[in-house]
């Protein structure tokens, strides 16, 4: 298996809390708490060791407050992290189970950041891509980009990754994606229905006739993979305008947290494997299945 840099710009300590039954607007005690280093390419880069045992490191800037904290959750899922120290605190993130209902709640809070001065950890956490991205085979930038970095963080890393003739898998979406195909074309898109639609200017309520051709023409004109996933819905992809469809797996969800960063670590694995895209489609699926099946965010068995 080729070794994968995973870069996390918005990464999150994540507390899971399950209920047999939330009451809202009113005291619950919990069934079961967790805690665990996440952040979408953190969370793939955990389904990818665990796929394969060290083939994936991730670099995240940490909130120097409750960055050992963060530390120490990766450790205990081993999952190697490059650390860029940053002002404040990394922002945390709640998961609210209801057994009963078989809902999953997320609640995020971003620290607020306007009173500090990122631009030197910028600068390292750029500098510790590069260093890094030397020694890797290929690269999956995952999630938003923090208000306090530079705009167009992302497509600036993707161009570096580019330049150095690495696999690239971008998951994010609208005017940072914008901004990284002016510069360059990562190999694989993933993006969910939603994102896809407002990125590229589609109507959100196309029909999926539409939808299919949108994707397999847009794959086409790029010149690259374009996956849109959609849920419990079908997953529709397309490889240089050739179109493919395939169907999700049905299973009693009990988180689903995470379920696209799995499907992107899975994709990833095999593809890199195989170069078949219809096979990567599978293994990006069971993964999210997986993942749904289980409490741990970003996760394709228990911990």
């Amino acid at each position: 298996m080729p070794s994968v840099l995973c870069i996390c710009l918005s990464p999150t300590i994540q507390r899971t809390v399950t209920f047999d039954y939330l009451h809202i607007n009113s005291v619950n005690r919990c069934r079961q708490y967790r805690q665990d280093a996440s952040g979408k390419a953190v969370n793939s880069a955990r389904v990818l060791n665990q796929l394969e045992p060290g083939c994936a490191v991730a670099v995240c800037p940490l909130g120097k407050t409750n960055a050992a904290l963060f530390m120490e959750l990766a450790e205990q899922d081993k999952i190697a992290v490059i650390p860029v120290e940053t002002p404040g605190s990394t922002r945390e993130c709640w998961t609210l189970l209801d057994r009963a209902q078989g809902t999953t709640t997320e609640l995020v809070a971003d620290e607020p950041a306007d009173k500090y001065d990122f631009s030197d950890a910028q600068a390292e956490m750029l500098a510790e891509i590069e260093t890094n991205i030397e020694k890797c085979d290929a690269v999956l930038i995952a999630g938003s980009c923090p208000k306090y970095f530079s705009d167009g963080l992302p497509a600036v890393i993707a161009k570096m990754a580019s330049d150095k003739g690495k696999f690239l898998l971008a998951d994010y979406c609208g005017e940072n994606l914008q901004k990284t195909l002016a510069l360059c074309t990562p190999a694989v898109i993933k993006i969910n229905e939603e994102e896809f639609c407002s990125t590229f200017g589609f109507d959100l309520f196309i029909t999926e006739e539409q939808l299919k051709n949108a994707v397999a023409e847009k794959s086409r004109t790029l010149g690259c993979i374009i996956v849109v996933t959609r849920g419990k819905k079908s997953t529709f992809a397309a490889e240089n305008g050739a179109f493919v469809e395939f169907n999700s797996e049905k299973v009693r969800a009990v988180n689903t947290t995470a379920c696209g960063d799995s499907f992107s670590a899975g994709f990833m694995h095999e593809y890199l494997r195989s170069h078949n895209l219809a096979e990567s489609l599978a293994k990006g699926t069971w993964c999210a299945a997986r993942n749904a099946e289980s409490e741990v965010p970003g996760s394709v068995k228990a911990i």
